[in-house]
């Protein structure tokens, strides 16, 4: 694989439910790439309804030389409108998809629990959804799926589908997201954060 992610930072976690996401993303390129990354946020309230994915932001990141590189990204917080009422609290999902030339490399997930900023709230929810009273805290344990990929090949014109996630599976091994212990990454298919909501 040419690019492998190495760590992922979270700089504004836990936080209002209503604030931007704000992280930093480091990676390692084995060679310098001759187009650029596309990176993308993806909300996912309803695991159940695709239809009901908000994508909160993306980026291009490029040229990028062989080695270790680092980036800023910053996504919108999701739009509450869009969110079912019984999905709101509880567990959801936060995604960061790679891909090149139209091709996901890799999806990095995360459970993010959404619930009231203090305790007489999360005992006794109040009829409405309160949003201005919403914190959210997002998981440190991310789950990884890589996909193999051809770094050297265009995809035909007018492919829709993005050729690694259609025709690959993830690969079976683990990496560290960063040098820490605690911060291993568990390749895994995500999805369903257990088929529940707390």
């Amino acid at each position: 694989m040419a690019v492998t992610i190495r760590n992922v930072e979270f700089m504004n976690n836990p936080a209002r439910f209503s604030d931007v996401y704000r992280f930093r993303v480091t990676f390692e390129c084995i060679a310098p790439l001759d187009d650029d990354l596309e990176w993308k946020l993806i909300f996912v309230s309803s695991p159940g309804d695709e239809a009901l994915d908000q994508e909160l932001d993306d980026c291009l990141v490029g040229p990028v030389p062989q080695g270790v590189n680092s980036f800023e990204f910053e996504g919108s917080a999701p739009d509450p409108s869009k969110i079912p009422e019984e999905d709101v609290l509880g567990v959801a999902a936060l995604i960061l998809t790679g891909s090149y030339r139209d091709q996901e490399f890799v999806r990095v997930g995360y459970y993010q629990n959404t619930e009231y900023d203090n305790e007489e709230m999360k005992e006794t929810p109040p009829a409405k959804i309160m949003f201005h009273r919403l914190v959210r805290d997002i998981s440190t344990k991310p789950r990884v799926t890589r996909f193999h990929i051809k770094w050297d090949v265009s995809p035909p014109q007018g492919t829709q589908t993005a050729l690694g996630a259609a025709n690959s599976a993830p690969v079976p091994s683990a990496d560290y997201i960063s040098h820490a212990d605690d911060d291993k990454m568990a390749v895994d298919s995500f999805g369903n954060p257990n088929g529940t909501k707390s």
